[in-house]
Order: C-alpha cells, then structure tokens, then sequence
C-alpha cells in the first residue's frame, strides 16, 4: 500500500481499531494524528508508534463537539498542508442491552452523538478541506449492526445504519471532486465494546462464536488493513462501498 508521506487522522485512535489503524498507517510511513477524547490513550499510542520509527502526534478531540473538529482539522493542515486522509472510527456503544421500548434516552443521546452526529462533523470538516485541496479519502467505521438487524441494540444499529448511508451518500456527492468516500463494517473484533458485551451475560462468548463460521473473533489488525487498503491508492476505483469484515457472519 503506498501510504508514504500521507496525513492521516484517526479519530477514536488511542485503543481498539483505531489504535490498531494508526500503528498500520505509520507502518506504512504515514503521518498519522492520533485523536481521542482521552488524550493519555492516544499519547500511549504514539509512544508505540515512535517506538517502531513512525510519526505520529496525539491530539485530544470530543467528536460531539464541532468547535473541537474544526480545531483538530484546521491545527493539522496548518502545521502539514493538507489532510489526506480521515478515519472516522471514534465509537461508542450503550450501558444497556434492552428493547426498544425500553431503551434508555441517556443511551439514544450519548450513542448518535458520538457514533453519527460526530461522523457528520468529521466528514463535513474533513470534505471541506479535501474539496480545497482537490483530493482526499475518508473511511468511516460502520459496523455490520449497521447492514443487519441488531437486537436490543436500537440506538448503536441506528447510528450504524447512519454511517453506511451518510457514505453512500457523500461519496456520490464528491466522486467528481477526486475525493473517495468507504465504509468498513467489522462483525464482533476484539475491542472494548465486545469487551462489554462478553460481560453483559454468562457464556456470552460461546453464544456470540455460534454465529459466525469461522468460529473466532475479529482481531482489530484485521479491520485496519482494510481501512488502510480503503485509503491508499490501491483502491482508487472504489467509492461509496462498505467493506463486510466478519468471519461470514452475515451469511
């Protein structure tokens, strides 16, 4: 993959996927942008990828907050000229496993923020910058929840569901702008939010791995060399797709 000398921001980079992807894009020679809200976890993350002679730089960024994208966005063309690549992987899921009607509007509120309105944020800064420049590529983290019915579940499938249409969308918007929009969307990946719903109930582990034939769990280096492909020029033709990265779980 020729990422060489390629900005990247990775939003939600200081564990899980986004970490994994950060590490892989500065592998690549990338100059990657570490943000998360928890700017410890992404300074951690830039340690190790300074470790392995990369180059990167921890930012801390709310995605719910505009004012915070704008400044994340605009700090890095200003120091590097140019963005060309965003990741839009920052993520979260909610407290609670329940039915609809029983859903929480503290976990409505808090998952479309963050997962879809902060997606939007990304995307609208990030395009308005590539538009400028007349170039650039954005992989947004869906989720296979955002493909396929997912119980008790309602507002991480909604915001998911959002993700994958907010990248069709966009990318039939920008195509003629030499300005490529994808999706990956992982099955269960060895993350903090799996990590969550292990814990939701016993034997968890054994009920989820029934489901998908390959019989294991994504690995999150698995979901950042397809974000990586997606990003670099290996996929120059590809535009407005969602990547189903889950063990055959939908089929």
């Amino acid at each position: 993959m020729n990422l060489e000398n390629k900005i990247v921001i990775v939003t939600g980079s200081g564990s899980g996927i986004g970490a994994a992807t950060a590490k892989l894009f500065s592998a690549h020679e990338a100059i990657t942008i570490v943000a998360d809200i928890n700017l410890d976890n992404a300074k951690k993350t830039v340690s190790e990828i300074v470790k392995q002679g990369g180059t990167a730089t921890a930012s801390k960024v709310d995605v719910t907050q505009y004012d915070e994208v704008e400044k994340l966005i605009r700090s890095t063309v200003q120091t590097h000229g140019k963005l060309d690549v965003m990741v839009n992987n920052a993520g979260i899921g909610g407290k609670q496993q329940l039915k609809t009607a029983d859903h929480t509007h503290e976990d409505w509120h808090n998952v479309i923020a963050v997962n879809q309105t902060g997606v939007f944020y990304c995307m609208k800064t990030a395009l308005q910058q590539m538009s400028k420049q007349g170039h650039g590529s954005i992989v947004n983290v869906a989720s296979l929840a955002g493909l396929k019915a997912s119980g008790n579940n309602l507002s991480y499938s909604a915001s998911k569901f959002a993700v994958v249409g907010m990248t069709k969308s966009a990318a039939l918007e920008y195509a003629r702008k030499n300005i490529r929009i994808n999706a990956v969307c992982p099955g269960f990946t060895h993350s903090a939010l799996l990590n969550q719903l292990l814990a939701s109930a016993p034997n968890m582990d054994e009920k989820l791995k029934r489901f998908i034939p390959m019989g294991r769990f994504g690995e999150a280096d698995e979901i950042a060399e397809a974000i990586c492909w997606l990003a670099s020029e290996n996929s120059k033709f590809i535009t407005g797709q969602t990547i189903t990265l889950d063990g055959g779980t939908s089929l």
